[in-house]
Formats: structure tokens, sequence, C-alpha cells
């Protein structure tokens, strides 16, 4: 796996609130980003915000032909989940995820 990010960072991202319930709209495939901003009742430049980090690793794509679109690297999204080394990264950011939630 290229290794020219912060992990600590890219947790972050993926465990904010809001970046998860995009990423999770992702699963279904690529989305236009007017839905995903509709959805999380946000303006549609704060999702490419909340995404940019992902965009530029590459965890997400960016497609802005007809319109702006997004979709998901599950391949990349999946492998650095399960990579021992981001496991205990990844238990910490559901730990602060459930924090927001409660």
């Amino acid at each position: 796996m290229d290794e020219n990010f912060d992990r600590e960072k890219i947790v972050d991202c993926m465990f904010d609130p809001i970046t998860s319930s995009i990423l999770a709209e992702l699963e279904d495939g690529q989305k236009q980003c007017s839905f995903l901003a509709q959805k999380n009742s946000i303006p549609e430049s704060e999702v490419l915000e909340r995404l940019s980090y992902l965009i530029e690793h590459k965890f997400v794509f960016k497609n802005s032909d007809n319109g702006c679109s997004i979709s998901a690297n599950p391949e990349k999204l999946s492998s650095f989940i399960e990579d021992d080394g981001n496991f205990d990264e990844a238990i910490n950011g559901i730990e602060k995820l459930d924090t927001y939630l409660n």
C-alpha cells in the first residue's frame, strides 16, 4: 500500500461523523456531490472539503464530468482498515465517533 499519507489524518477523516456518513453512501456506488450535500445537510463545497484528503490520496475519487460526482476506492479503504497497523487507530476512531454520538 502507498504510505505517502498521514495515517492518523486518514482515520480522523474516515471516522468524522459527517464524512463517515458520506462514505457509507458511497458503498452503493458513485453519487453526485449535490446528493451527498443534501443528504448530510451541508453545502456541496463542504462535501469536497471533508473528502479532500481522501481524494488527494486516492481513497475516494472525484469525477467532474457531468457535474461533480464522488466514488469510493473500496480496495484501498478496505486495505487501510484491515492493515494491522491501522487496527488500533480505527478502534480509537470508532471510540471518538461514539463520543460524538453519545
